[in-house]
């Protein structure tokens, strides 16, 4: 079976689960610190977390948890009215976040969790992903792109 579809079950049984003791905000917000920071290993995990993780090992699911999580995150956000978005640049733009925060709200119509991160191997610009819209608008790409028409435009000469 496709383990996406087996991590949006899962991640939907615990934001039901969630919901109904209360404790869907304080899941996420552990859930995300848990992605962000794996190493931290004395964490007390909140009771709907640790009775998650009790039943992906019963069923075997545990190696998925990651992916899971990250499915949980998204549908507790969006339940929430609020998409979250990812946006990568070559270097720190924390102008650029504020506009492309407004600009993702005004296209979406709802509003949008921004998270950011810097990658020197764009060269320059930035990529942005949310869902299943990405827009990679960074240097390297630009390159990439004319790499494949000048080889397309070779291969048609020889």
């Amino acid at each position: 079976m496709n383990t996406g579809i087996i991590s949006s079950r899962y991640a939907r049984a615990l934001l039901r689960y969630a919901e109904e003791t209360g404790g869907a905000e304080r899941v996420a917000i552990q859930a995300r610190q848990l992605l962000e920071h794996p190493e931290v290993k004395s964490v007390r995990l909140e009771p709907e977390i640790e009775r998650f993780v009790t039943l992906l090992v019963r069923n075997g699911r545990i190696e998925d948890v990651r992916l899971m999580l990250r499915t949980y995150i998204a549908m507790y956000y969006e339940s929430k009215g609020f998409k979250l978005a990812h946006l990568v640049t070559a270097v720190p733009a924390p102008g650029l976040e504020a506009r492309m925060q407004a600009v993702l709200e005004q296209k979406f119509g709802c509003g949008v969790l921004l998270d950011s991160s810097v990658n020197p191997e764009l060269i320059g610009g930035f990529t942005v992903e949310i869902g299943d819209y990405m827009l990679d608008a960074s240097v390297k790409n630009q390159i990439d792109v004319i790499r494949r028409e000048f080889i397309i435009q070779n291969n048609r000469i020889v």
